[in-house]
C-alpha cells in the first residue's frame, strides 16, 4: 500500500509533466477504438441493410457473380418468369414474387447531371416488390404503374432536390428512356449511399433486361412454421438440384457481407497499422519522460533507499505511475474513440456515404482492447527507466540531481545500434539488387526494421555528430545563444536521440512513400510516353461497359482517323502442354497495335488479329511452353471453345496490358451468341492529322448525354493518375499526421522537463545578464535542432527504403526513380517550424522564472 500512495503522490505532484504523455496514450488509444468502433458501425449498417433486404429464400441464375455484379453484356444474368408459379406450388411456399434487379444503369436529370453516387456506391434499379416494403416506405406520391413512371429512394432526392413530377432519363444497355417521379421511398434502415430507382415490373423488365418474361431473382417466403433451410431444401427439390442458386436470408446476409467484407477489413488494418506507430512513437514519449522524472527524482530515491526502500519498491513504484498514467489516458482514449468514430461517420456524409448514429457500434472488446493496449504499452515503456530507478543507491542521496552515464552501458548501445544498422542496409542492398521482387520484397521488409531499430539504438551517437552539424550551419550564426542550444541539446544525447527518434518514423514513412509515389507516376508516365498512341481514351467513371448508343457516338465523331473497340472476356485456356488456366483474352480491333504499342519477342502482333489467332504474353509462354505456330484452345465463358493459333508472344515488361493475350473482336464473335458478347469496356481514338484539338471538343460534345463516360487525351489520363496516387497519398500523410503529432507532444514534454531539470541553471544565466528575451531563443533553437536532427534521420531513412522499393518495382515494370525533392525539402523546412512550434509554451514557462527563486532551487 505505501507503494501505492507513494506512485499516487508522485503522479499528482507531477501531474503537468505527466499530461503530455497521457495525451499520447489518449490519441494512440483513441485512434484504435475510433477504428474500431467505425468500421464496426459500418458493417453493422451493412448487415442491417441486406437483412432487411433478403428474403427468406432467393432463387437466382447459377452463373450470377456472388455480389450481384452484371456480366460484361451490360445485363444480369436472368431466369424465366414461368419459375415464379412452379415455385409458388412448392410445398411449404407461401408466396413467390419476381423481382428485377439492376447495377448497370445511370440515371441523369434534365441538364444530364448523374443521380448516383459520388463514392462508388451503385446506382440500383429495378421492380417494385413486395419483399421492398421490408426495407422501404413509401413517403410521398405513390408506386410507378406505367412505363413512363419511376420512384425514387429519399436520400437521393434530397441530395439532388428532386420532387414528385420531375422526369429523369435511365440509360442501359438495351437503351435509354424516361420517366416521371411519381414516388418517393424511404429507408428504414440507414442506406450506406446507393441510388435506387423503381419501375413497374413490365418496364423493369423490357428496359433493364431486354425482354419480359425474364427476373433476375425470386423472392420466396416461407409458410409459418417453415424453417428457412427446410425451404431451401424443398425448393431446390422442386427446381433440380444445381440448376440454381438458392441462398437462405442468412446466406444471402453473409454473402452480401463479404462482398463489402474485403474492402472493410482492409480499411481497418490500415488504420490500426498507423495507430501502431502512433503507439511507437509514444513509447519514446513515455520512456524520455520517466527517465527525466527519475533523473530529476534522484536525490528523492536515495534518501527513500537510504531510509529503507528496496529496489524493488522503488522499480515497482515507477511502474505503478506507469500504470496509472495508462489507465487513466487509455480511459479518456476510449471516449475519445466513440467520438473519433462519430467525426469520421459524420465525413463520410459529407463525401457522399451515409452512417447514422442510431447504428453506432460498440463492441465490449473495444474498450477491453483500448485499454489493454494503452496500459501494456505504457508500462513496457516505464520499465526501462524503472530498472534505472531500481538501481539507484542510497549514496545519490547525497549528490546533486541527475545520475552519471554508464559509458560501459553507452558502448554496448552503440555497437549494437551499428551492428543492427549494417545488418539493416545489408538487407536493403539485397532488396535493392536482387532478380525477384518476392524474394525481394521479404529483404525489403527486413531491411525497414533493422534499419529503423538500428537508428533508434544507435540514435545518442548520431545525435552527437547531427547536432553539431546542424549547429555549425544554423546555430552559429546566433552566436553564444545558439552555442547554448547547442551544448544544451548535446548534453544528454541519450534523450535528444529518443526524441529526434520518435519524429524520425513519422518523416521516415513519408518520405518513403513520396518517393515511391512519385516513381510510381513518373513511370507510368515514361510508359505512356512510350507505349500510347492513342490521342483520346474513353473511359468509364465506374465499372460499367460502354453502351452501343454511346459507342456508336464516338464512332460518329467528326475528325477521328480511328476508333477502337476494346473489351475482356473470360475465358478458360488450355495451353499445348494440358495445363488449363482462367483468364481474360483481351478482344480488340486490328487497330488497338496502334493505339497501344507492345513490343513483340516472337511473331507478328498484327497477325493476332488476323482469323482464328490471338497472341500471349512470353510469361504465360515460358510457364507453359508455348510458341509461335502452336494452338491455345480458348473456351469462351458463355460460349464454345476456340483453338487458336499463337500468332506473337508479347513482352510482359511493362505496366501496360501486362500479360495480356490478344485477339480480334470478330474472332470471338464467332464463338459467343451475340446477347453473350461483352460491351466495351475501354475505346481508343485517334485523331486526324492537324486536328487533335477540334476532335477532341468533339469527342467531349459527343458524349455529353452520358456523364458516366469521361474522355481523356494523354494529358488528361497523365493527370489523372497523378490526382489519383496524390489522394491517396494525401490519405496516408493524414493517417501518419497522428503519430507526427505524438512526436510534436514529445519535444515540447522533453523540452518542459528539461526546463524544469535545469531551473536553477536558468536562474543563474538570468543572474547574469541573459534577457528574458535571450532565454526563449535559446529553448527554441534548442528545439528547433532537435526536430531538424529527428527530420534529418527520418528523411536520410526514409529515402533509402523509398529508393529501395522503387528498385523492386522496376521489376515490375517500374523503371524511373524520381525523388520528389520539392516534397523532402518542405517537411525539412517544416520540421524546423515544428521545433518552434513545440518549444512556445516552455520557453515562456522559462521566461517568466523568478531568479532568485530559480538559483535558490536545489
Amino acid at each position: 500500500m505505501s507503494v501505492l500512495k507513494t506512485s499516487v503522490r508522485n503522479v499528482l505532484a507531477h501531474k503537468g509533466r505527466m499530461a503530455l504523455s497521457a495525451v499520447a496514450v489518449l490519441l494512440s488509444v483513441a485512434f484504435v477504438c475510433g477504428t474500431l468502433v467505425f468500421t464496426d458501425t459500418m458493417n453493422t449498417t451493412f448487415d442491417k441493410l441486406f437483412a432487411a433486404t433478403a428474403s427468406d429464400v432467393t432463387v437466382s441464375p447459377k452463373s450470377a457473380s456472388a455480389d450481384g455484379a452484371p456480366s460484361g453484356t451490360g445485363k444480369p444474368e436472368a431466369l424465366p418468369a414461368a419459375l415464379v408459379e412452379r415455385i409458388a406450388k412448392v410445398s411449404g411456399v407461401r408466396g413467390a414474387e419476381g423481382a428485377v434487379t439492376s447495377t448497370n444503369v445511370t440515371v441523369v436529370d434534365a441538364g444530364n447531371e448523374n443521380m448516383g453516387s459520388t463514392t462508388g456506391a451503385p446506382t440500383i434499379a429495378g421492380n417494385w416488390t413486395g419483399n421492398d416494403l421490408k426495407a422501404m416506405a413509401i413517403t410521398s406520391g405513390r408506386a410507378p404503374r406505367g412505363p413512363t413512371e419511376m420512384m425514387v429512394d429519399a436520400d437521393t432526392a434530397d441530395k439532388h432536390h428532386l420532387r414528385i413530377g420531375d422526369e429523369l432519363r435511365t440509360i442501359a444497355v438495351t437503351g435509354d428512356f424516361t420517366a416521371k417521379i411519381t414516388g418517393i421511398a424511404t429507408f428504414k434502415v440507414t442506406n450506406p449511399g446507393a441510388a435506387v430507382v423503381y419501375f413497374d415490373t413490365a418496364t423493369a423488365q423490357k428496359q433493364l433486361l431486354g425482354a419480359t418474361g425474364q427476373f433476375t431473382q425470386i423472392n420466396v417466403t416461407a409458410a409459418d412454421g417453415v424453417s428457412d433451410s427446410a425451404l431451401k431444401r424443398d425448393v431446390a427439390a422442386a427446381l433440380g438440384s444445381g440448376s440454381y442458386k438458392l441462398q437462405t436470408a442468412q446466406e444471402a446476409k453473409d454473402a452480401g457481407r463479404d462482398s463489402v467484407g474485403s474492402f472493410l477489413d482492409v480499411m481497418k488494418y490500415a488504420m490500426l497499422g498507423f495507430a501502431g506507430i502512433a503507439f511507437l512513437v509514444g513509447i519514446f514519449l513515455i520512456i524520455n519522460t520517466f527517465s527525466m522524472l527519475v533523473a530529476q527524482r534522484t536525490r528523492e530515491i536515495g534518501l527513500m533507499r537510504a531510509i529503507g526502500s528496496s529496489r524493488k519498491q522503488v522499480n515497482r513504484s515507477v511502474l505503478v505511475e506507469a500504470l496509472l498514467l495508462g489507465v487513466f489516458g487509455s480511459v479518456l482514449g476510449v471516449g475519445a474513440g466513440v467520438g473519433l468514430a462519430v467525426g469520421l461517420m459524420k465525413l463520410m456524409g459529407l463525401i457522399g456515404m451515409d452512417l447514422s448514429t442510431d447504428d453506432l457500434t460498440l463492441k465490449w472488446t473495444t474498450p477491453v482492447a483500448g485499454l489493454a493496449l494503452g496500459v501494456v504499452v505504457t508500462v513496457v515503456a516505464a520499465y526501462v527507466p524503472a530498472r534505472r530507478a531500481g538501481k539507484i543507491s542510497p549514496m545519490a542521496a547525497l549528490r546533486d540531481a541527475g545520475t552519471p552515464a554508464d559509458g560501459k552501458a553507452g558502448a554496448i548501445r552503440a555497437t549494437l545500434g551499428l551492428i543492427l544498422t549494417a545488418a539493416g542496409t545489408a538487407a536493403l542492398f539485397g532488396a535493392a539488387n536482387s532478380s525477384d521482387a518476392a524474394p525481394g520484397s521479404g529483404l525489403l521488409a527486413l531491411g525497414v526494421v533493422l534499419t529503423l531499430i538500428g537508428f533508434v539504438v544507435i540514435g545518442p551517437l548520431l545525435a552527437g555528430v547531427v547536432v553539431r552539424v546542424i549547429s555549425a550551419v544554423i546555430l552559429r550564426m546566433f552566436g553564444p545563444v545558439g552555442r547554448m542550444a547547442e551544448r544544451n541539446a548535446l548534453r544528454n544525447p541519450r534523450r535528444t536521440g529518443a526524441t529526434g527518434a520518435a519524429l524520425m518514423i513519422g518523416l521516415a514513412l513519408v518520405a518513403c512513400l513520396a518517393v515511391v509515389g512519385s516513381s510510381m507516376v513518373a513511370s507510368a508516365t515514361s510508359e505512356l510516353d512510350k507505349s500510347v498512341g492513342a490521342d483520346f481514351i474513353v473511359s468509364s467513371n465506374g465499372q460499367q461497359p460502354i453502351v452501343p448508343r454511346a459507342a456508336d457516338a464516338v464512332k460518329k465523331t467528326p475528325g477521328l482517323a480511328h476508333v477502337t473497340d476494346y473489351t475482356m472476356v473470360d475465358a478458360r485456356l488450355t495451353a499445348p502442354d494440358g495445363k488449363s488456366v482462367s483468364g481474360n483474352v483481351t478482344a480488340a480491333d486490328a487497330t488497338y497495335q496502334q493505339d497501344v504499342r507492345r513490343k513483340t519477342v516472337a511473331g507478328d502482333l498484327a497477325a493476332a488479329y488476323g482469323k482464328g489467332a490471338m497472341s500471349v504474353g512470353d510469361t504465360y509462354a515460358k510457364e507453359h511452353g508455348v510458341k509461335v505456330g502452336d494452338t491455345v484452345s480458348v473456351a469462351f465463358k458463355g460460349g464454345s471453345t476456340a483453338r487458336l493459333k499463337v500468332a506473337a508472344i508479347t513482352s510482359d515488361d511493362t505496366n501496360i496490358d501486362k500479360g495480356a493475350m490478344y485477339t480480334a473482336i470478330t474472332t470471338v464473335e464467332q464463338y459467343l451468341p451475340t446477347d453473350r458478347m461483352p460491351k466495351n469496356t475501354n475505346m481508343f481514338a485517334k485523331a486526324e492529322d492537324g486536328r487533335a484539338t477540334e476532335a477532341y471538343a468533339a469527342l467531349k460534345a459527343s458524349l455529353k448525354a452520358y456523364p458516366q463516360y469521361k474522355v481523356q487525351n494523354q494529358t488528361d489520363f497523365k493527370q489523372d493518375l497523378k490526382d489519383q496516387v496524390g489522394q491517396l497519398l494525401n490519405i496516408v500523410y493524414g493517417l501518419l499526421a497522428l503519430a507526427i503529432i505524438v512526436a510534436v507532444l514529445g519535444v515540447v514534454n522533453t523540452l518542459a522537463l528539461s526546463v524544469v531539470e535545469r531551473t536553477r541553471e536558468i536562474g543563474l544565466m538570468r543572474a547574469i545578464g541573459l534577457s528574458r528575451r535571450q532565454l526563449r531563443r535559446m529553448i527554441r533553437l534548442e528545439s528547433v535542432v532537435i526536430a531538424l536532427f529527428g527530420a534529418l534521420l527520418g528523411l536520410g531513412l526514409g529515402l533509402g527504403w523509398g529508393t529501395t522499393a522503387q528498385k523492386l518495382l522496376a521489376l515490375e515494370g517500374m523503371g524511373v526513380l524520381d525523388i520528389p525533392w520539392s516534397t523532402i525539402v518542405t517537411v525539412f523546412v517544416a520540421s524546423a517550424f515544428v521545433g518552434l512550434f513545440a518549444a512556445l509554451v516552455p520557453a515562456f514557462r522559462a521566461g517568466r522564472m523568478n531568479v532568485l527563486n530559480a538559483i535558490a532551487t536545489d
